[in-house]
C-alpha cells in the first residue's frame, strides 16, 4: 500500500455513516449484507445507503457481488488489513510491540 491508497481509504472512512457501513460489514464478515439488511439495520435510507458504498467499494474496502437479485456487500478484509500494516508500519522505532491489552485511562 502507498500513501495514496491509504489517503483514499482513510477519506472513505471519515464520514460517519461510511463508517457504520463499514463496521456493519466488518461485523457481518463474508457473509456479506444486503443493502436491504444494511438500510434497515443503521437506518439509512436507500438512496443515501447507495452513495456511501459506492464510496466504499471505489476506496477498495467493500467487495460487491450479484446473487441473483440480489446485491452482497462484503468487506474487504485483506484491503483493511493493509491498511493497518500500512499505519502501523513503523510502530516503536521497529521493535516489536507488546500491547498491554489495557485500555489507558487519562488522569482528570
Amino acid at each position: 500500500m502507498n500513501a495514496n491508497t491509504a489517503i483514499s481509504a482513510l477519506a472513505a472512512l471519515a464520514q460517519e455513516a461510511r463508517l457504520r457501513v463499514f463496521r456493519a460489514l466488518v461485523g457481518a464478515g463474508l457473509e456479506g449484507l444486503t443493502p436491504g439488511a444494511l438500510s434497515a439495520r443503521l437506518d439509512i435510507p436507500a438512496t443515501t445507503l447507495s452513495f456511501h458504498l459506492k464510496e466504499l467499494v471505489h476506496a477498495d474496502l467493500v467487495n460487491v457481488e450479484r446473487q441473483g437479485r440480489n446485491l452482497y456487500y462484503r468487506p474487504a478484509l485483506d484491503r483493511m488489513n493493509e491498511l493497518i500494516a500500512y499505519l502501523t508500519d513503523h510502530c516503536c522505532q521497529g521493535r516489536p510491540c507488546q500491547p498491554s491489552g489495557r485500555k489507558r485511562r487519562i488522569p482528570c
